[in-house]
């Protein structure tokens, strides 16, 4: 028998991850655009500057509260049925934060944020739907190449901000019906997925491990802190940004800008960063995320000008590729399959509970912690130190864990 015919067949595999490439890039150039016009509109409609940022904090309060029951959906029903109530929370959710600015309603206006959130929990799946056909030699890879989806994503995002955000009387309305319509042809993507439902367990089937059980696995509770951590402070991060390039003197056009740069470096790192974990391991790799995010905190810290929005932004997405893919594939790795809607929805709830948590500080950080919006950004990055430490932390004891098991 040769070599070739022993190697497994990811074709199915590839298939499924050219649509979810596909539906990363159109749909969810959505989520960029409303990044970079949450907060600004929430400023023209809040009564209080502090609560400029609370719309994109009740998108993420929407994916937090969704992603169990979205894991449950696609448990019972499949994949395909789960993404399609996202893409219909996404359009519902366009089409009342749209009202919210006709009407001037501020209270509307957080409705169809937490409503968008649907959309926003949905798509958090698609990078688990890459490994569900997937090799265990191809998982990382399927994973970042779903990840570099979102590299189209940050192009035609923020493109989609500057032909819309003012194309009608009311600013950012024309920006709302463009995320219904992305919602609606992008559906259309999932007909072509093919993976197959989760077969219904027999009685005497093995339940697999309560969730208290599995989040005492280290590997799991590591890799759940880690995606956490990275993905709570890109959040806390990127939920300012908008408000400090503008309030530091730069128009949002230069917002939209600095947006995009840090929206690609989020996932184009994600061409190579499976090569790399498989070359040099999933823990070093989380590693050197965890570093490149402190980094970013540093060149924020050195001023404000719009180079240092630009660097520490690149940075900020890169930190958050290496450490969230890592932790997305040691996560794949360390449970079994009929555990997979147990677990995949409980890191998901606690991910965006944590970005929840970093989205509403955010805006309490940038606006009312100083006078200015030189010190509001300053704290804004200050506040990514005891969360570093803190993954950092978890991960070296994982790595002296197991070099004395070794």
């Amino acid at each position: 028998m040769t070599d070739a015919a022993l190697l497994p067949d990811d074709s199915r595999a590839r298939r499924n991850v050219t649509v979810l490439v596909l539906a990363q890039a159109i749909l969810g150039a959505q989520m960029p655009m409303i990044f970079v016009v949450g907060g600004l509109a929430g400023t023209g409609l809040a009564s209080n500057p502090c609560f400029a940022t609370l719309p994109i904090s009740l998108i993420i309060i929407g994916s937090m509260l969704s992603a169990t029951p979205m894991s449950a959906i696609m448990q019972k029903y499949g994949r395909r049925v789960g993404f399609f109530v996202g893409t219909l929370g996404g359009a519902v959710g366009g089409a009342v934060g749209a009202y919210g600015l006709y009407t001037a309603s501020f209270p509307l206006f957080l409705l169809g944020s937490f409503l968008t959130g649907i959309y926003m929990s949905a798509q958090g799946f698609y990078r688990f739907a890459a490994a569900d056909t997937a090799s265990d030699a191809f998982r990382p890879k399927a994973i970042s190449y779903v990840l570099a989806g979102g590299l189209l994503s940050a192009v035609i995002g923020p493109q989609l901000v500057k032909v819309t955000a003012e194309a009608m009387i009311i600013p950012f309305f024309g920006t709302y019906l463009a995320v219904i319509a992305l919602n609606i042809v992008g559906s259309t993507l999932f007909l072509f997925l093919d993976i197959p439902k989760p077969p219904v367990p027999d009685e005497d089937a093995p339940r697999g491990r309560s969730r208290i059980e599995l989040l005492k696995t280290p590997r799991i509770a590591v890799a759940v802190i880690c995606a956490m951590v990275s993905y709570a402070l890109m959040n806390l991060v990127m939920t300012s940004t908008p408000l400090a390039v503008v309030g530091c003197g730069f128009g949002p056009s230069r917002a939209a800008d600095v947006v995009t740069a840090h929206v690609l470096a989020m996932y184009a790192p994600s061409f190579f960063t499976g090569h790399l974990i498989a070359r040099f391991g999933v823990e070093r790799i989380m590693g050197a995320g965890i570093a490149i995010l402190a980094a970013a905190g540093a060149v924020a810290l050195q001023g404000v000008e719009l180079e240092n929005f630009f660097i520490a932004l690149v940075l900020l997405g890169v930190g958050w590729n290496f450490g969230f893919i890592g932790a997305t594939s040691m996560l794949a790795g360390s449970h079994e399959p009929h555990e997979r809607g147990r677990m995949q929805g409980l890191n998901d709830l606690l991910v965006f509970g944590g970005v929840t948590v970093a989205s509403l500080a955010s805006g309490g950080l940038m606006n009312c912690s100083g006078g200015d919006a030189q010190t509001g950004w300053a704290s804004v990055n200050l506040a990514m130190a005891p969360f570093l430490t803190l993954a950092g932390g978890a991960l070296i004891w994982l790595m002296l864990r197991n070099r004395r098991e070794a």
